[in-house]
């Protein structure tokens, strides 16, 4: 029988199965792409009254479960576009700069992509950077990385949830920046 883990994210309980990262790693894992639309829905509502306060002007997510929360939060902050971090090199981004991260559920170090074509979107605005979990804070460290570095106002870093403590010490001074809808105990070898 799997294992799994109830999780309170914001108004809303969810199921989230617990699954092997390795030798003697676990987590309860959240995969947006796996939620209800209805669920993804209400955290999107909910998530926003948490931002709105910042006041973006835009949306930055990294690829690719970041994304259906940055789609679900945009039309509650009055946001029509987002700016979306890729992890995967393409021909029309061969020219983009881009940051290397790694991952607690990801095997091999990747590199986030900011497009080029999108400098512009990002440059002296005040950005909300979006994701889905934040775990060890590398992921969301890196991004803060590239888009500070092109120019971007960092004023939210939103997930969620964010899973453990790890992130704290990855995102420095940025760690006061975080809102979340709920927490995630941390990667373990015990559930």
């Amino acid at each position: 029988m799997d294992r799994t883990y109830l999780a309170q994210m914001g108004s809303q309980e969810i199921e989230l199965p617990i699954v092997d990262l390795g030798p003697g790693k676990q987590a309860a894992l959240l995969m947006t792409i796996d939620l209800p639309v209805s669920v993804l829905a209400q955290a999107g509502r909910e998530l926003a009254d948490l931002v709105r306060e910042r006041k973006p002007d835009i949306i930055v997510t990294a690829a690719t479960l970041g994304i259906p929360v940055a789609i679900a939060i945009a039309p509650h902050l009055g946001l029509d576009e987002y700016v979306v971090l890729q992890k995967s090199r393409k021909w029309h981004l061969r020219d983009s700069p881009s940051v290397e991260v790694t991952s607690v559920t990801t095997i091999d170090a990747q590199r986030l992509t900011l497009d080029a074509r999108r400098l512009a979107s990002i440059d002296g605005a005040r950005v909300a950077f979006i994701d889905d979990v934040i775990s060890t804070g590398r992921s969301a460290a890196a991004a803060l990385e590239l888009l500070t570095r092109h120019g971007a106002q960092i004023v939210s870093v939103a997930a969620l949830m964010t899973e453990g403590d790890d992130w704290r010490s990855a995102l420095g001074e940025s760690a006061g920046l975080v809102q979340s809808l709920g927490r995630l105990p941390a990667v373990t070898d015990d559930f």
